[in-house]
């Protein structure tokens, strides 16, 4: 028999192109003339040269790799300094430094829970997170985006004896933000533990970028973890868990991501311990990535952000692709969120704010944006079928 075991690719290919969900890759260029809406480089970090003596001098210093997992050989004194530093940053007592976010919220979901967990997670938590639960053995409950009663009773009718509730702080696609104070009141009340994402949180939120616990009042609680990626504000690559001593070592023990991996580049760690240094020495950062979400946000016509992130919502798949090209082709590269990213009949621009971003960059963002959503409004607007398309 002579089949090509492979052939369904060709089919799902044909779908996912008439359906305008082919993604493609797209290398960036030195010196590339275009305003950066697309990356998550909130404080715009990621060229300064601080940043990059940073990393430079800790390839110096350790060599281009890690040579191993943390366990073995793959652990330095930068990564014990980071660590250290990262606690202190965000109020927590400990910290433990993984290869990336992704992986970060897989060991410490899987090390927390087991088959004699319940994991309760929000409808709108990062991929990481859904993997997390499938990956936990636990018994999962997803209940609905940041509804706080409905964790609740998934919590109070448990029969497990264990419980995890899981939530980004500020939600990657929308931007909105975590009820953390409530959530946290019920999570304590059922005797559960509150696993926070903060991703898009720390280096917008809180005290000088601290992180919406901190904001909150939430920071060092002995029963809140919280999980953070070294790749958005801090610019550069991998993850922590940011929690009690306990916990710290809990994972060191039995976090399969952390145990089995490579530990995180000497660069990674070098170019992160430098941008957070940079953060805590101007705090003002935080809040420029506010204000010019905003400015952005008005120009799009959508309501006020609360983090660094701007969702304009078009509707259609091909709709979205169609006015992330648009900016592009004049200058301004933007997010282009579709299925499964998001929720069908949601497909997006998602804009992201930076603390550099110049006045003479807005003002060309305000015509370019500007031109490109009264267009695709004007041109889409009889395709909705009686659902808003707000641009």
């Amino acid at each position: 028999m002579n089949v090509d075991p492979l052939r369904w690719l060709d089919e799902r290919a044909a779908d996912r192109t008439r359906a305008g969900l082919r993604r493609q890759l797209r290398a960036r260029v030195p010196g590339e003339a275009l305003i950066d809406l697309a990356s998550n480089d909130y404080l715009g970090l990621s060229r300064h040269p601080a940043v990059a003596a940073g990393a430079v001098e800790a390839v110096r210093k350790w060599g281009t790799g890690s040579t191993g997992s943390r366990l073995v050989t793959g652990t330095t004194a930068d990564h014990e300094q980071l660590e250290t530093e990262l606690a202190e940053f965000v109020g927590a007592e400990a910290g433990l430094v993984f290869s990336s976010g992704y992986a970060a919220n897989l060991g410490v979901v899987t090390a927390l829970a087991g088959r004699e967990a319940l994991v309760v997670s929000d409808a709108g938590s990062h991929a990481s997170l859904v993997d997390a639960c499938r990956l936990s053995r636990a018994r999962v409950v997803v209940t609905p985006h940041r509804d706080v009663d409905a964790v609740d009773r998934a919590l109070a009718q448990r029969t497990e004896e264990r419980a995890l509730v899981l939530t980004d702080s500020v939600f990657s696609a929308d931007g909105d933000l975590a009820p953390l104070d409530a959530l946290h009141r019920v999570t304590r009340a059922n005797g559960a533990v509150l696993i926070v994402d903060e991703a898009h949180g720390i280096g917008v939120r809180g005290d000088g970028g601290r992180g919406l616990v901190q904001e909150v009042g939430l920071a060092g609680e002995p029963d809140l973890v919280i999980t953070a990626t070294l790749s958005k504000a801090l610019a550069t690559q991998g993850g922590a868990v940011l929690a009690s001593e306990r916990v710290r070592a809990h994972l060191i023990d039995a976090a399969r991501t952390f145990i089995f991996d490579t530990g995180l580049a000497p660069a990674a760690v070098g170019a992160a311990l430098a941008a957070l240094r940079l953060l805590r020495a101007e705090p003002e950062m935080a809040g420029r990535v506010l204000a010019r979400a905003g400015e952005i946000a008005a120009v799009a016509g959508v309501a006020q952000p609360e983090s660094a992130v701007v969702s304009v919502v078009l509707g259609e798949p091909q709709v979205a692709y169609d006015a992330a090209q648009a900016c592009r082709a004049r200058g301004l590269s933007v997010g282009c969120f579709r299925p499964p990213s998001v929720p069908e009949g949601t497909s997006r621009l998602r804009l992201t704010a930076r603390a550099d971003l110049t006045d003479s960059e807005m003002e060309q963002i305000t015509a370019v944006l500007g031109d490109v959503l009264a267009a695709t409004r004007v041109r889409h607007a009889p395709e909705s079928n009686g659902r808003e398309v707000r641009a």
